[in-house]
């Protein structure tokens, strides 16, 4: 039985197993499962793998998309030049020894799912958040030209703060993008506090997170005719860039 899996903390709602599990049984791929992994700490990673010598696979989920190079023995060119991993691929040596590779595959969801929406306007971006969601969206758009600027809720070098933001900032930043978990269920009721009467049909609001499938960012940008994108696509998308990761070269019949 080759075993896949998800690791990150916590891990109450999670789109993986259930996809995983439905694509399994949909495609009749046999000798497969997926399962979560809820630590704590990325420091238990090693631990995990010793006792669970049949995973071949793991997506990897807040908060640790960053800690986990550190156990990796190799990372490929678009996790580093993002800075984070969120596919690892296991492979087993024939001395039975585990290597790790590493990978980003939001950098691909991401892109593939907004390119088809960009426009000629949409050549700068506000960032909403910093964390490791962020990572891949901040190295798309400089593979795309598109110059951004990171909004946060504490200060850091070269950000605006969410309390600093002015009318001015949303009105030359047509496109927008949450990285943060505001809105996302069940606390549906949250969001990020920017100047939304600021908002045009010309704005394109990008939301990456898929539940609910419109947040209350979403929605204020509807209501004024601006485009908007939810991050189910991305997640679909990378899912199934991961699942081409984990078996190239092999055969699941």
């Amino acid at each position: 039985m080759k075993q896949y899996g998800l690791i990150g903390f916590p891990l109450s709602h999670s789109f993986s197993k259930k996809y995983f599990t439905e694509k399994f049984e949909r495609e009749k791929i046999e000798k497969a499962r997926y399962d979560l992994f809820p630590i704590e700490s990325v420091s238990e990673l090693p631990n995990l793998l010793e006792q669970n010598p049949n995973l071949r696979g793991l997506n990897v989920t807040i908060p640790h998309k960053l800690n986990v190079i550190q156990y990796l023995n190799h990372v490929d060119e678009g996790a580093k030049k993002a800075g984070a991993v969120n596919c690892i691929k296991i492979i087993t040596t024939e001395n039975n020894e585990k290597v790790l590779e590493g990978y980003n595959t939001d950098v691909y969801g991401f892109e593939a799912s907004l390119k088809p929406l960009l426009k000629p306007q949409h050549k700068r971006a506000l960032v909403l958040g910093d964390g490791g969601a962020a990572r891949a969206v901040k190295s798309v758009l400089k593979d795309l030209g598109i110059t951004y600027q990171i909004v946060t809720r504490r200060e850091a070098p070269g950000n605006l703060l969410f309390s600093d933001l002015k009318h001015q900032d949303i009105a030359d930043h047509l496109l927008i993008i949450n990285t943060t978990p505001l809105g996302t269920y069940p606390k549906v009721e949250d969001y990020p506090q920017i100047p939304y009467h600021a908002l045009t049909a010309d704005h394109l609001l990008y939301d990456l997170i898929y539940n609910p499938e419109q947040t209350l960012f979403l929605k204020q940008g509807a209501d004024v005719g601006a485009q908007t994108k939810n991050g189910y696509e991305m997640l679909l998308l990378q899912a199934e860039k991961s699942w081409e990761i984990w078996t190239a070269k092999e055969n699941h019949s």
